[in-house]
């Protein structure tokens, strides 16, 4: 009998994977299979349901949207759209669609699928409709002819075209004839409806998600995958070991002290780029304790915020709840620091002038900086008599907790990147009611705020907007519904035999296959 201890186990599994994709001379030729290790699962398959970093890079690979965004600043460029118009006002927009563009199936993508498409992320209300919410409504996509769509806004967006690279286009004709009672969320929560390079091959939640480059494929170019694998590795350490022994291509969640490890590793390559990457801690402003914003001030001032900077690496304090440097930001803001003095007062003004309470956080299950993140506020609270008990889930767990505030737990440890590089992105996901019942925000609600969110929107007048969004960040800093953490550049790891990789600051970890190569 051999006994295998976990760490060994899980060597011999990742060296049999690599085996298995990367295989002999002949095979290599052949099959290019790009591995990448993340601690993080695909909860869902639905384009207009699905978020987080995991679920974009399977989004982002199997299906198609009007634009991308390529470069660094990012900048929208033509995807199924090969041109597009705007009128004057900015409230109109015309989008020619390339007749190359095929789904699957081999049909045609048109500007009604692009118009189904639309609507059916509106009439669902999850996902990415955020984005795009009280922008357009579903009389504003309409077909011109088969290759054009005109979008005619409902107020001006100044950020529509960097949200549209994550409004995903699909199939209706798939769609709908597995459509069901629940406009198809049933069939597309584990099949694909798309145009995208790549399919899904084989999925084992928890463990691994294949994708194969799709046949004959409709977008011409790009690099040499002939498909990738998505490995959930729950450990960091054991994500960099994959990529020093050769047994992953690319590591996404790699801390500060792994990527020290991995410096002038022969054959490694570092990404440490500045990104709009925020770590917060959500509280639970509905349900239980936390709903005493006393409470949560003596909690924001207790909290040990160098501890919190000392183990985050390359990060610096956040200033709020927008990351430094986005139109914006007020660096003068007056935000919460380590106070105990001020940390006891407000606890005598809460309901729990003496603690006695105990408290529960959640974090990802392998993430180490999350982890002690949760062990500083551990030791924090237990200057104000209160004991809290920490927990690691895996994150499809986690994003299930925060459908109700009775089941979301009283802190959340979030990572936020910003998809587009414009306020309202962190503004609107993160503390819009609207978004209530997802991890962005599971529970925080204030009209005022909501108000001065849709303002910004479409405010074109850019000292205007400025304005708005100053107000925006003093009184959700009263409000206090998160403690707000760090922000920090994004941290890659790839092989050297990656070739292809350009560094866009947005959504970097969700990786886009279609221009990689392997050496």
């Amino acid at each position: 009998m051999i006994n295998l201890t976990r760490r060994s186990a899980i060597a011999a599994g990742t060296a049999s994977l690599a085996s298995m994709v990367l295989g002999g001379p002949v095979d290599a030729q052949s099959r290019k299979i790009l591995i990448i290790a993340s601690s993080q699962d695909i909860p869902n398959f639905d384009p207009h349901i699905a978020t987080g970093y995991s679920a974009s890079m399977l989004l982002r690979n199997t299906y198609d949207s009007l634009v991308r965004v390529e470069g660094n600043p990012p900048n929208p460029v033509p995807h199924l759209a090969t041109s597009w118009t705007v009128s004057p006002d900015g409230t109109e927009y015309v989008f020619k669609l390339d007749p190359a563009a095929k789904f699957h199936d081999g049909s045609s993508v048109t500007a009604e699928a692009v118009q189904y498409s639309f609507n059916r992320l509106l009439r669902l209300n999850q996902g990415n409709a955020w984005m795009i919410q009280g922008i357009v409504d579903e009389k504003s996509v309409q077909p011109v002819d088969a290759q054009t769509v005109r979008i005619k806004l409902v107020k001006p967006f100044v950020a529509f075209l960097q949200v549209l690279p994550w409004v995903w286009v699909v199939n209706p004709k798939d769609v709908e004839a597995n459509k069901g009672s629940d406009n198809g969320q049933t069939y597309l929560r584990s099949n694909l409806a798309g145009s995208g390079a790549f399919r899904v091959r084989r999925a084992e939640p928890g463990n691994l998600y294949e994708l194969e480059r799709v046949a004959n494929a409709w977008k011409q170019g790009g690099g040499n995958l002939t498909g990738a694998i998505w490995k959930i590795t729950r450990e960091t350490a054991t994500q960099r070991l994959m990529l020093q022994r050769g047994e992953a291509h690319i590591a996404v969640d790699l801390t500060s002290e792994d990527m020290d490890a991995i410096k002038d590793r022969p054959n490694v390559v570092s990404v440490i780029e500045p990104e709009y990457r925020t770590f917060s801690i959500k509280l639970n402003t509905k349900h239980g304790p936390l709903a005493d914003v006393n409470l949560r001030k003596a909690i924001a001032y207790a909290f040990n915020y160098q501890s919190l900077l000392d183990s985050g690496g390359y990060a610096k304090l956040m200033t709020g709840p927008l990351p430094d440097g986005i139109f914006g930001h007020d660096p003068s803001l007056q935000v919460y620091r380590t106070d105990l003095a001020k940390a006891k007062e407000y606890l005598a003004k809460s309901k729990y002038p003496n603690g006695g309470i105990k408290l529960s956080i959640a974090h990802v299950s392998g993430l180490e900086q999350q982890r002690r993140w949760s062990l500083v506020l551990l030791d924090n609270l237990k200057q104000l008599n209160i004991e809290l008990d920490v927990k690691p889930m895996i994150w499809p767990d986690m994003v299930a907790l925060t459908r109700s505030p009775e089941a979301m737990p009283d802190f959340f440890c979030v990572y936020q990147t910003a998809n587009y590089g414009d306020p309202d992105n962190i503004a609107f996901a993160a503390y819009h009611s609207s978004r209530n019942g997802n991890w962005q925000n599971p529970v925080y609600a204030n009209p005022k705020v909501d108000d001065l969110i849709m303002r910004a929107r479409a405010e074109t007048d850019e000292e205007k907007r400025k304005a708005l969004y100053g107000e925006f960040q003093r009184i959700v800093v009263d409000d206090t519904p998160d403690i707000f953490g760090v922000i920090e550049k994004r941290k890659l790891a790839l092989r050297s035999d990656v070739q292809n990789f350009r560094f866009t600051p947005v959504a970097s970890n969700a990786i886009e296959l279609f221009p990689l190569s392997l050496r």
